[in-house]
């Protein structure tokens, strides 16, 4: 079967490495809207409407089973529409905040998002739903976001936004009982080994691929004993894809396809 993750960029990438370790059979495809990165500042109507298409051209032209919206800016904005605009299963991600919740024994918790995320009217439903017994520090980055990128395409970590996110969660008032963080954007967990460095002390960075990829196997009713596949990647944006596919390359990708911009997004360039 095959599951399509969409992003952005490259964030969705590590829900993608969750599916492959977690052992569900399916071949995989991505696309990176890399020509909107980053979504957080876009209008939320327009970018709703290019998300739905985007989803429906790359599901017609790889024969999706399933879609993943890897981008929790995107998941909060176009889920629904999406949903109503395809006729296969879509599933979204959401900032992990119930699972960091349980995980922490001090009642202090860290939500690491990009500022629109960490804002938004959903993400504090969701600290009321699950957390209204903790104490959550809302930290934004979009610095974080472009750290990702420029690390999956083989260049320099910029390490201001990496001491600034410690920072902002470690001296904040409580900080120092901090104890689990919910990782609130699908780049930060590429990000993860960095972040653990950097902090005073040893805490638990939770993120969401690990759920996506329970997910994706139970709509799918599959059993996590087997291998995915990646297969093939589509790249909005002027340079293609070029600078990250190495990192595409190196978890098994062997097809990297142009998407033309434009109404109906069309997917035929084989590079």
């Amino acid at each position: 079967m095959n599951v399509l993750v969409f992003d952005s960029g490259v964030g969705g990438l590590s829900v993608l490495d969750a599916i492959v370790a977690a052992g569900v059979p399916v071949r995989l495809d991505f696309i990176a809207d890399q020509a909107w990165l980053p979504y957080g500042d876009k209008p939320a109507d327009a970018l709703s409407a290019r998300v739905a298409a985007l989803l429906q051209a790359g599901a017609a032209a790889f024969q999706s089973d399933l879609a993943v919206i890897a981008c929790n800016t995107a998941s909060t904005i176009a889920l629904d529409r999406a949903r109503a605009s395809l006729k296969i299963p879509v599933v979204g991600v959401v900032p992990p905040i119930k699972p960091a919740a349980a995980a922490s024994r001090s009642g202090v918790i860290g939500l690491l998002a990009t500022p629109a995320t960490a804002a938004r009217a959903y993400t504090l439903d969701l600290i009321a739903r699950y957390a209204s017994d903790r104490t959550v520090i809302r930290v934004g980055s979009t610095g974080l976001v472009a750290a990702a990128e420029a690390r999956l395409a083989g260049r320099e970590v910029p390490q201001a936004p990496i001491r600034h996110a410690i920072d902002a969660l470690f001296n904040a008032p409580h900080g120092e009982q901090l104890d689990a963080v919910a990782l609130s954007c699908t780049h930060f967990p590429l990000l993860i080994d960095l972040l653990a460095a950097a902090a005073p002390r040893e805490i638990a960075w939770i993120e969401s691929g690990p759920a996506i990829a329970r997910r994706v196997a139970d709509l799918l009713g599959l059993a996590t004993n087997g291998k995915a596949s990646p297969v093939r990647a589509a790249f909005t944006g002027q340079d293609q894809g070029a600078a990250v596919w190495p990192a595409f390359a190196a978890r098994g990708f062997t097809h990297r396809f142009a998407i033309a911009d434009g109404p109906e997004f069309s997917i035929n360039g084989l590079l």
